[in-house]
């Protein structure tokens, strides 16, 4: 009987102890599997961070161009204005031009003038 109780006890503590070790395999699974969805949701975040930090610089590229583009179109303008300015005095090469007849070749107020000057100057600060 006590041979009996002695192999019963062996066989338990065998059982025991790979159920120990099936217990520590999985827990090892289970550490592993939780640190792989969290790297997971990490990289995803990461991937996502990247691609949103390239949308606002192709945003911010795209701002900057236009704001240029406007500043060019408004120094062409000028350009332009002064042009017409020259080729009418050209034009006219009979005499000395008076400030009344630039007044005339700009079709522009004086205060319209004064304004877009001022512009130029602030965005030229600006920059």
């Amino acid at each position: 009987e006590k041979e009996t109780w002695n192999r019963e006890r062996l066989s338990l503590q065998k059982s025991l102890k790979q159920a120990d070790a099936e217990i520590s395999k999985l827990r090892a699974e289970l550490r592993s599997e939780a640190f792989l969805r969290e790297l997971g949701s990490d990289s995803e975040n990461a991937v996502l961070r990247r691609i949103y930090g390239k949308y606002l610089r192709a945003e911010s590229f795209r701002k900057a161009l236009i704001y240029q583009k406007k500043y060019l179109l408004l120094l062409l303008g000028g350009f332009q204005e002064c042009e017409e300015a020259t080729l009418a005095l050209i034009a006219r090469m009979g005499g000395q031009p008076s400030y009344t007849d630039l007044e005339i070749i700009t079709h522009h107020s004086k205060g319209f003038t004064r304004f877009r000057s001022a512009v130029r100057v602030s965005i030229a600060i600006s920059r």
